[in-house]
């Protein structure tokens, strides 16, 4: 890692103090094994704040930097990040009608700054990213975003199944992009407040995401590659969607 490219902190009292002070945390790393009085402080805010944390040896921290870390290393998030609980009653009180964007296990950096680059130029109102197994939002996204997380909201959850239910509740369809489905994105009503879930290249939507959506839609494909790049589909989809709304 280029880590003259990353916000970047260490030590046990600093982390505090740039938590205490609104920072965005976007990994923690812990070393195995740490306990003391100064940590525990610490761990409680991280437990509080549900922030993302790995244990990891004290090797792994050593190699991110030599110096007295005190057995804990955070990256800082370039960006703010909100709260779909938040975020949705806000686009709704703008008097816009919803289309947000969900990814699901979309975790190579630059593929998520290309398709947040295409989010906003599209005026997708916000994106919606899980806490664990999400892409790094660094220095690299933010460069392939062109800017663009800068100005798109990001939503970040500990729970995407609970949230994905509150977006049912809020009136939102779930229209999940999958080849299990005999729908295409054309045949698919986008003109409803809708939250898109895109997933991952290898592995797709989660099956119980794709149980909680209201609607499948794939993009139909005549070549003999059976699958299009993440970021390009998540292009796709948006656009189809941006065009039945005009």
């Amino acid at each position: 890692m280029n880590k003259e490219e990353k916000n970047f902190i260490f030590g046990i009292r600093p982390i505090i103090e740039a938590i205490k002070n609104g920072k965005t945390i976007d990994k923690l790393f812990i070393q195995k094994g740490l306990h003391n009085d100064l940590f525990a402080e610490l761990w409680k805010l991280v437990r509080l704040r549900r922030i993302n944390y790995k244990h990891v040896p004290l090797e792994k921290i050593n190699r991110l930097t030599r110096k007295n870390h005190q057995g804990v290393f955070a990256f800082v998030s370039p960006i703010d990040l909100h709260k779909i609980e938040d975020m949705i009653p806000q686009i709704y009180e703008q008097g816009k009608n919803p289309l947000i964007l969900i990814l699901d296990r979309v975790t190579d950096v630059r593929n998520f700054g290309a398709i947040a680059r295409t989010a906003e130029c599209a005026g997708i109102d916000t994106i919606l990213i899980p806490e664990q197994g999400a892409a790094a939002i660094n220095a690299d996204a933010v460069k392939t975003s062109a800017g663009a997380l800068h100005k798109i909201p990001i939503c970040r959850t500990w729970n995407l199944k609970l949230s994905l239910e509150f977006l049912k509740d809020s009136g939102l369809q779930l229209v999940a992009c999958t080849e299990k489905t005999d729908q295409d994105i054309y045949s698919t009503d986008f003109k409803n407040p809708t939250a898109i879930i895109i997933g991952s290249e290898k592995d797709g939507i989660s099956p119980e995401y794709l149980k909680m959506s209201q609607f499948k839609a794939k993009i139909p494909m005549s070549g003999n590659i059976s699958s299009l790049n993440v970021s390009v589909a998540a292009s796709v989809i948006i656009y189809e969607a941006i065009r039945q709304r005009k």
